[in-house]
């Protein structure tokens, strides 16, 4: 039986009593009681309160008029879980660890054969650790067989055994990435208010501009919404799905060339002349025509000089 506002729950543990079950003997009736009333469906059986209304802290920020700017930022943060890195896997973390254990197989069968070439009397010992080294790395390239039988069957390859629904993805705070959760929030603009948010096990944000800009929208009671949103947001079909629900984005396009990287300039470096439908460059000293404004842009490098450039 499952209500709107529920009261606590009895294998909560407290500090005292440490649990409110543990009052309760086993083959005490009230057990018997309480799965009885569990099973009822109290909606079904015409109760008043069984289904909760619509009502909530949203509805009543409405009521206030504090959603009065459609205007909602959208972004998110990652979440780490219980689960750590060393139990999730992917094929490519498989096959590395498979090699590794391989590589300290081998070290072990090196050192065992030279101690049955010299047979010291001091040495039986360590050639049955050694011994003993090698089943348990054996056990684990089993293990990690299974794992990847299991892996098989996870549609986007990855398998995490502590949190299954916890995914690794990566995160600008740490460079090696976090097993977790992806948590989208839309904020209100002016008030601060968080109006709509969802965990995601999503390592990537392209696909969630749209849900998260119409949950919002739906939770403001507006009809037409702007969002503003990073570079990591950036996907021309959510963009779409935004537009033709009534919801405007604005967000920056995401650098995708790259000529900075490998020392030359990009076209954000050029000024478009719109008259003469041409691009110059920085320096002042040369223009390009629009449609070769891609290739004039790779005869730059990072100095500024154009050795190959077909000056106007």
């Amino acid at each position: 039986m499952k209500r709107f506002i529920e009261g606590a729950d009895r294998t909560q543990v407290t500090l005292l009593p440490e649990c409110l079950d543990d009052y309760i003997a086993e083959d005490n009736p009230v057990r018997v009681v309480d799965a009885y009333v569990e099973e009822l469906d109290l909606q079904e059986l015409g109760f008043k309160g069984a289904e909760p209304a619509a009502t909530g802290r949203i509805v009543l920020c409405r009521d206030l008029k504090l959603f009065s700017e459609a205007l909602v930022a959208i972004d998110g943060s990652k979440f780490k879980a219980v689960n750590s890195r060393d139990r999730n896997y992917t094929p490519g973390k498989i096959d590395k660890r498979q090699q590794q254990i391989e590589e300290s197989i081998q070290r072990y069968l090196d050192a065992l054969e030279t101690a049955d070439r010299t047979q010291p009397p001091d040495l039986e010992a360590k050639s049955e650790r050694l011994k003993d080294k090698i089943d348990r790395l054996r056990r684990q390239m089993r293990q990690l067989d299974r794992t990847r039988e299991q892996l098989q069957t996870q549609p986007d390859g990855q398998l995490s055994l502590t949190d299954p629904d916890a995914r690794s993805m990566t995160s600008h705070g740490k460079a090696t990435g976090i097993v977790g959760y992806n948590v989208k929030a839309a904020v209100d603009a002016k008030h601060h208010l968080i109006v709509a948010h969802e965990v995601t096990n999503l390592g990537s944000d392209r696909a969630q501009l749209s849900p998260m800009a119409q949950a919002a929208r739906e939770a403001m009671g507006k009809s037409t919404l702007k969002a503003v949103a990073d570079r990591g947001y950036c996907n021309a079909p959510q963009i779409k799905a935004g537009h033709d629900a009534g919801i405007a984005t604005i967000l920056p396009k995401p650098t995708t060339s790259n000529a900075k990287a490998e020392g030359r300039f990009d076209k954000a470096d050029f000024v478009y002349i719109a008259r003469d439908d041409e691009y110059e460059c920085r320096l002042g000293n040369a223009r390009s025509t629009g449609s070769a404004a891609r290739r004039t842009a790779c005869c730059f490098d990072a100095t500024g000089a154009a050795p190959a450039l077909n000056a106007r």
